[in-house]
């Protein structure tokens, strides 16, 4: 005898069953992110490159602004330096100043044993010539003979690698890329970052409100684009100095104005959507209307813009270092490493390449994650 579901009993088990929980704007659109494969990859590079530019300073064993003489623009490559055809003359131009001739050198392992030889007594003291070079250390004394105008020492080798090679004025090109990577990246978080709080909460409230409010609040953008943003930038150096913390800040304060109007446009098309009107009817505030239900529907257009700012911003700041407004020597940055290269590019190729691949990957990093974030955050596509 087949069981026959009643009224009653489908109710009753309607009742006992749990609720049926709603995805939210935010767990759906974290979802199909995770499901873009290219903007995880992006993802997880740029992650990758953000701690490699925190850390990586601290484990290359060099300074961002020390200077190695003795290697001016040396090329990339895995082993260590000094390599065999640098030993000979750095140890013939000590000689030199020591005013003695090399009668013969070798190498073994990571020590030097160096004989020279002089027409009158070679004063040991002189042997710190070799400590003051950057390819050996401390000397010791082996052996003297023919009352000191033959010497023997024992010179220990000092290795230094650098996998990127070295700049013009002989610092570590990587440790300068990462270094450079921590202004480059925080530059263009700070101004983006300005920049959309003030375009999003302007154009998002222009757009609401609308009328003389709208009239009003625009026309100051406008009056705004108006203004010569070099002559805006000179007047920060003046009055700050060259802080980039503080002339960056101002950078965003400018840069919103692009996004106050990419905002306002997305608002007037949202207000008069029927939940916009609903929530109106039921005596919701015009600040809850803004934040729950406008600023969240514009956030797909607003994160793409991000991604474009935040390469524009890093670009802009190569300009103004380019023109001593910007970042200052020692500090350096993506762009200051990549106009020096381009001066240097015959005969340093890897002074352009490294920097280079630094910014390009990050722009297409930033590039993809907008792209995924937009169709992820796209409410339509829900």
């Amino acid at each position: 005898m087949s069981d026959v579901s009643t009224p009653d009993t489908v109710a009753a088990a309607l009742s006992t069953s749990a609720p049926v929980k709603g995805r939210s704007l935010w767990a759906d659109a974290r979802t199909r992110l995770v499901r873009n494969r290219a903007a995880l990859a992006s993802i997880v590079v740029l992650t990758f490159v953000a701690i490699a530019c925190i850390v990586g300073p601290l484990v290359t064993g060099h300074d961002y602004d020390q200077v190695y003489q003795d290697y001016v623009r040396v090329p990339a490559q895995w082993q260590a330096y000094p390599t065999p055809d640098q030993i000979g003359p750095a140890v013939d131009r000590i000689a030199s100043r020591m005013r003695a001739k090399v009668e013969s050198q070798q190498v073994t392992g990571d020590t030097l044993r160096v004989t020279l030889t002089a027409p009158r007594a070679i004063d040991e003291r002189l042997l710190v010539y070799f400590e003051r070079s950057d390819l050996f250390r401390t000397a010791k004394v082996v052996e003297k003979a023919d009352e000191g105008k033959k010497l023997v020492a024992d010179v220990p080798i000092k290795r230094n690698h650098f996998l990127f090679g070295t700049d013009s004025n002989g610092r570590d090109l990587l440790t300068r890329t990462l270094f450079a990577g921590r202004i480059s990246l925080a530059i263009g978080v700070l101004a983006t970052t300005v920049a959309i709080l003030i375009g999003v909460l302007w154009g998002a409230t222009a757009g609401y409100l609308g009328g003389r409010i709208d009239n009003l609040m625009m026309r100051a953008v406008d009056v705004l684009y108006s203004l010569p943003f070099i002559f805006f930038v000179i007047l920060l150096v003046v009055f700050f100095g060259r802080n980039f913390v503080l002339m960056f800040l101002a950078v965003g304060a400018v840069e919103w104005l692009d996004m106050a109007r990419i905002v306002r446009g997305q608002t007037l098309s949202i207000k008069r959507q029927e939940y916009v009107q609903a929530a109106e009817a039921l005596g919701v505030t015009t600040g809850g209307i803004l934040r729950r239900h406008v600023i969240p529907n514009t956030l797909g257009p607003v994160v793409v813009y991000m991604t474009l700012l935040v390469p524009k911003v890093i670009l802009l700041e190569s300009f103004l270092s380019f023109l001593g407004l910007g970042v200052q020597e020692p500090m350096t940055s993506w762009g200051v490493l990549i106009a020096e290269g381009a001066k240097n590019i015959q005969g340093s190729t890897w002074m352009l390449v490294f920097p280079s691949i630094f910014l390009t990957g990050t722009l297409f990093c930033l590039n993809f994650i907008g792209d995924g974030l937009r169709d992820a955050l796209d409410p339509k596509d829900r």
